[in-house]
């Protein structure tokens, strides 16, 4: 047993603030914010207070544009001329137009994306590509469209592609005379299928003058000596490909028919020349023993 008057000894628990102390230090969390969080806080208010003062702050952006622009400027990040692949005189000139750069210019103020739409926006483009060759070149790459028809508007003559896009006014047939030749509205929403036509009707030779879409809905074909085949809205392929069948067997082209009508398909029905009608009914009269 203790005496009364003896000493007390300290208590060797640790006190309240000093066990969350160590069990906080205990704490991956807390040991990073010390770490990490402390110099970082020293850090942001200090350069927080250089940058309070206006002239401070300009002056240092000042430096680090002068410093960025030292490095865009460099000669291996410059470009100073421009090659164009794939497209013709005419199309190269265009392009030169609508993407006025003025060389030389650093790699790192051009748009190369945005070139590229400004390029494809052009009419005769159908693709484009652009990029920085080795040398301070700007390499632009350019697919153009095929002029698949000609087709004739109230605007004049156009050239289209195998989709129906636009691709350039022409002043005179005889600028594409090998090209086949359409007219109509919505004529160039069914190119697909004219040129199947077109197909088909290579027998006809020489004769085939084109196509005319008639009311957005179905084609005429259109030969010379003002002879026209109707031809259905469905399989209309079909329906030239058989009246051509017709007049391999029976020379039904060849004869003073001015329209062969196949919107029926199980009734075709041929409409003569006056001339021919006018014969026609000559012969029957006197079949008949009528007078004339």
């Amino acid at each position: 047993m203790q005496p009364l008057n003896a000493p007390r000894r300290a208590d060797p628990s640790p006190s309240r603030w000093s066990y969350r102390l160590q069990r906080w230090m205990l704490t991956p969390g807390f040991r990073l914010a010390l770490r990490a969080g402390i110099p970082f806080a020293a850090v942001f208010l200090a350069t927080s207070a250089y940058l309070n003062d206006p002239e401070r702050r300009d002056a240092l952006l000042t430096k680090v544009s002068e410093v960025r622009r030292s490095v865009q400027e460099r000669p291996e990040f410059m470009v100073g001329v421009m090659a164009i692949d794939g497209a013709g005189r005419s199309v190269s000139e265009d392009i030169r137009e609508v993407v006025s750069i003025d060389f030389p210019v650093s790699s790192f103020d051009l748009d190369i994306e945005g070139i590229r739409e400004t390029i494809e926006e052009l009419d005769p483009v159908a693709d484009a590509s652009v990029r920085i060759r080795p040398g301070g070149v700007l390499q632009v790459d350019v697919i153009e469209r095929r002029p698949a028809l000609v087709w004739r508007t109230r605007d004049g003559l156009q050239l289209i592609d195998a989709t129906g896009a636009y691709i350039d006014h022409i002043a005179t047939r005889g600028a594409y005379p090998d090209l086949p030749l359409v007219a109509g509205t919505g004529a160039d929403a069914r190119v697909a299928q004219a040129l199947r036509l077109f197909a088909a009707a290579r027998p006809l030779g020489a004769r085939l003058r084109g196509l005319v879409r008639v009311g957005e809905r179905r084609w005429d074909v259109v030969l010379d000596r003002g002879q026209r085949i109707l031809l259905p809205e469905t399989g209309p392929v079909q329906a030239l490909e058989r009246v051509i069948a017709l007049g391999a067997a029976d020379d039904m082209l060849d004869r003073d028919v001015t329209v062969i009508d196949m919107r029926i398909s199980a009734r075709p029905t041929l409409r003569m020349s006056e001339a021919a009608l006018s014969q026609w009914w000559t012969i029957r009269k006197m079949n008949q023993g009528g007078q004339y």
